[in-house]
């Protein structure tokens, strides 16, 4: 009977629906978010006292399928199902929507009446709301800067968003999350939750060229702390395993956390969300706070589940797949020095993307288009390389972010080129490194281009760019020689097991 409340009124499942659409505001399956609960001791589901809230309420997800456990788990505490009903959903199950429309949704899925107050409800309540509330929340604006052109720009002080988008008409949603607009989220419930799940919107626009887009996830896990509840769990994509924009300290803080007990990491977004692309994958993890120590990892990849027990922050990004520690270690048992320190930061030359050929000039500036004349006056920094042989790559990965090809194989790096002496580029490409002779910078091609290289930039890389902090891994050689894989694979020691590894994940490069 109490299965029935649920799965005779979805048929099919709405939210399996809705779980295929794509944006950064990602629906969740059921399947993910019962996964994620069974992480959770299943106690929980049998102790009336318990209280759950889901911040980041989309389709109402988490909180249904956390209703139908207590709903089995409580038979034999409340033995009237409306009691129990009524017990549950008032004193058990809370949430914050992200929008209007999402709390219309998750009150419609839970108590099976986008009006709780109305008589098609599970469980009446006094408020059209019920426990699922909806505040709309403006943003905060920060100081107005300008830009070369004189256009003003600003961004809200708590989350990033740009005010040329998000400052809206009150008929629009303006996507400012009461959750994370807040010094004090303690204040929104004023009660102690006992766990805190969800699936937080993942990004929003800040103003920035080329779309670009802040991170937003990372602060409603570290709005969950505030509220210090016994577990936690949140899926968000796996970018920030290696940091990034927005993303480093709380990559630190997440990988030196002893209460995070254990972490799934799906390495092709789909596999977790179907029909879902998230550059870098999706991850989800559990938290909590009466537990200290090594963390239970489990990777998806190309079909295949690999589980192991270890230090979450044995390096300073998280190393994904098991098979490549090993690997690691070895690198750094032999080397002292990594490519991390020698490669260019972005503009290598402090030339925008934009800058084209001069009409005349003393030397070459190889942009996105071809190589044509420049002055050397103009050239801002890094004039020390401007006379060296140099390699240079595309900033830009080959792959879509870490996304594999039809074999389950990467490429990694794009374009990549020795650039003659009296030559710059523009920030289109980083240099990786400068040299007195073209024999040295051919040889550094070669090295690249090797899959031992490409492998150890693969672990680092979770987003469509690369930066020198790719190469943390990749050490500095002698290139009075040339390099092979081969011979790289007998310098580091490594087994058949390790290298048939790389090879499984690395297509070969002309």
């Amino acid at each position: 009977m109490p299965d029935d409340l649920y799965t005779g009124l979805y048929n099919p499942d709405v939210l399996s629906c809705l779980a295929n659409l794509s944006s950064d505001e990602v629906f969740t399956p059921p399947e993910v978010a019962n996964t994620m609960l069974d992480l959770l001791p299943q106690e929980l589901f049998e102790n009336p006292d318990t209280k759950f809230l889901d911040p980041a309420c989309k389709s109402g997800v988490f909180l249904r399928e956390i209703a139908k456990r207590l709903i089995r788990g409580l038979e034999n505490k409340i033995l009237d199902l409306q009691q129990r009903l009524d017990h549950i959903f008032h004193e058990q199950l809370y949430g914050i929507a992200i929008t209007e429309l999402t709390s219309l949704l998750s009150r419609r899925s839970v108590y099976c009446s986008k009006y709780p107050n109305g008589a098609y409800s599970v469980s009446k309540f006094e408020s059209a709301e019920g426990n699922i509330r909806f505040r709309r929340t403006p943003h905060t604006w920060g100081k107005t800067t300008y830009d070369a052109k004189g256009n003003p720009h600003a961004n809200c002080v708590f989350c990033g968003a740009s005010k040329e988008q998000y400052d809206r008409d009150v008929e629009l949603e303006t996507h400012a999350y009461e959750y994370i607009h807040t010094t004090k989220p303690q204040e929104l419930w004023k009660m102690k939750f006992d766990v805190i799940i969800g699936n937080p919107p993942y990004q929003l626009s800040d103003g920035g060229q080329k779309a670009s887009a802040t991170p937003i996830y990372q602060k409603f896990i570290m709005q969950a702390k505030k509220l210090n509840p016994r577990y936690m769990s949140f899926v968000i994509p796996a970018r920030w395993f290696s940091g990034g924009r927005g993303l480093d300290s709380f990559r630190d803080e997440m990988l030196n956390d002893p209460h995070v007990s254990a972490l799934v990491d799906y390495t092709d977004s789909e596999d977790c969300f179907p029909g879902v692309d998230i550059a870098g994958g999706i991850c989800y993890f559990l938290w909590n706070r009466d537990y200290l120590g090594e963390c239970r990892t489990i990777t998806i990849h190309n079909g295949k589940t690999t589980e192991a027990i270890r230090r979450l922050n044995e390096y300073p990004i998280y190393i994904r797949h098991i098979e490549a520690l090993s690997i690691v270690h070895k690198v750094l048992q032999v080397e002292s020095s990594f490519y991390k320190e020698r490669v260019s930061s972005q503009k290598p030359f402090g030339l925008r993307t934009y800058v084209k050929p001069a009409t005349d000039g003393d030397i070459r500036l190889r942009y996105n288009g071809g190589i044509g004349p420049f002055w050397r006056k103009d050239v801002p920094q890094a004039q020390e390389w401007i006379d060296k042989w140099k390699v240079i790559m595309s900033y830009l990965t080959y792959d879509h972010a870490g996304r594999a090809d039809k074999d389950g194989k990467r490429r990694i790096f794009s374009t990549m080129e020795v650039l003659q002496p009296k030559t710059v580029c523009t920030e289109t490409y980083l240099v990786v490194d400068a040299f007195s002779t073209e024999n040295e910078a051919g040889n550094l091609l070669l090295y690249l281009k090797s899959k031992f290289v490409r492998f150890l930039v693969s672990l680092t890389t979770s987003t469509q760019h690369i930066a020198k902090n790719n190469f943390a891994f990749v050490p500095v050689q002698d290139f009075a020689r040339k390099w092979t894989d081969a011979e790289l694979y007998v310098k580091y020691g490594l087994t058949d097991e390790e290298i048939a590894f790389i090879e499984s994940m690395i297509k070969p490069m002309e």
